[in-house]
């Protein structure tokens, strides 16, 4: 769980009264709207994987929004200042000075929203369970039924392993990027 972040388990309680086929807000907003007569969107296949991904989203802008908005202000005025004396026009601005100051800032919470995401589990398990159909079953939810459903518990601790390789190497080639070209990776 991210620490600065409200606990995962009730950010997916709230989304499933947001979600409810009969009762959320979500379907009374756009029956208002006269867009549609409600769905419930956590138990159909087209439509769990996207719901629970904009709750991932969410709960994550907090803590991206943050991260990003101190890059910014790390941003030196000078440069903008002087920028925009040789004329250069807002798009440009951005390009040339903001982004190569915010784009380490922006790598590096990218990376950790990443891991967070791939590691989700009670947010999943809350709203959806890995249903329907194993459709949001994510890696996390599945070693966890292998353990607890199933018993095989040297399995799901093999897969937790693999899945902290598997990280490390995603992140460890980034890192060696970064390393090697600078500002390309």
């Amino acid at each position: 769980i991210i620490p600065w972040a409200m606990p995962e388990v009730v950010v997916g309680i709230m989304w499933r009264l947001v979600y409810n086929p009969d009762a959320g807000i979500l379907n009374e907003t756009l029956r208002d709207l006269g867009l549609g007569d409600g769905r419930d969107w956590l138990s159909n296949l087209a439509t769990a994987l996207p719901a629970v991904i904009v709750v991932g989203i969410w709960a994550g802008m907090p803590q991206t929004t943050v991260a990003l908005l101190a890059g910014l202000q790390n941003t030196p005025r000078e440069l903008h200042e002087a920028a925009a004396m040789d004329g250069a026009g807002a798009w440009r601005r951005f390009r040339t000075v903001t982004w190569p100051a915010l784009k380490p800032v922006a790598l590096a919470i990218t990376a950790l929203n990443f891991i967070w995401n791939f590691n989700s589990f009670a947010l999943v398990y809350v709203l959806t369970q890995g249903g329907p159909g194993g459709r949001t079953r994510l890696p996390m939810l599945f070693a966890y039924e292998e353990a607890f459903r199933y018993g095989q518990f040297g399995y799901a601790a093999a897969m937790g392993c693999v899945m902290v390789a598997v990280i490390s190497v995603i992140l460890a080639i980034h890192l060696v990027g970064r390393l090697r070209g600078g500002e390309d990776a």
